[in-house]
């Protein structure tokens, strides 16, 4: 994994962290977009060799990808799903010098966030950067969120996770009272204690909090 570098966006309002990984197998490209990059204040490691950017990115970088789709060794495409069986998961921006609407298929269909024909305009270029390097941030941003409901549902008692579960299904204490066999006060006090738990200020946005986490994603389907 490579060490992290902080770098800011500006949009107005936004500050965003991630930098800019680049593949391309011709160096005046390499030399043209880092040094746009720089002007904006964005950082950009570059790569000549798609097996040395594959080594080097692990699941816990931030920012995004250029991918050049013909390259030597292994293609844009090919390394896209080499990322991708890695963890990878920053946004991907395929580079072209070919007109090929059926790879710009294949790179959107396997995920890529745009594709862009050489010559690109550099503002064009640094808007769907801009975009990619937001869209990577709110990722992480709703990943770190889920993580942290996660580990306070975690901090649950069986009987209070079984309330809970009776509150997202929409029942009222008094069911779910009658459903564990305890008095509707004992219901009270767990949901209660479940609210605590899980900083939610009422049943709503308890309920909102917990359908974001992966354990219960699906629960009312």
């Amino acid at each position: 994994m490579i060490d992290e570098l902080s770098v800011t966006v500006k949009d107005s309002k936004k500050t965003i962290s991630g930098q800019v990984f680049l593949a391309d197998d011709e160096a005046e490209v390499r030399e043209a977009i880092g040094f746009m990059l720089q002007v904006e204040g964005l950082a950009c490691q570059a790569f000549g060799c798609p097996r040395e950017l594959l080594d080097c990115l692990g699941p816990d970088d931030r920012g995004c990808v250029l991918l050049d789709v013909r390259m030597p060794g292994m293609n844009g495409l090919e390394l896209h799903r080499l990322l991708q069986d890695k963890g990878v998961s920053m946004p991907v921006i395929f580079i072209s010098g070919h007109a090929d609407i059926g790879i710009a298929v294949r790179a959107v269909q396997a995920g890529a966030l745009d594709f862009l024909e050489k010559p690109f305009n550099n503002e064009c270029l640094l808007e769907k950067i801009h975009n990619a390097l937001e869209l990577d941030a709110e990722r992480w941003q709703s990943d770190n969120r889920k993580a942290d409901v996660a580990s306070r549902l975690a901090t649950l008692t069986p009987r209070e996770r079984q309330v809970m579960e009776g509150l997202l299904e929409g029942k009222l204490s008094k069911l779910i009272a009658d459903d564990l066999s305890i008095s509707v006060r004992t219901v009270e006090i767990h949901r209660a204690n479940v609210l605590k738990k899980l900083e939610a200020r009422n049943s709503s946005e308890l309920v909102r909090l917990v359908l974001s986490t992966d354990a219960y994603r699906d629960w009312l389907l």
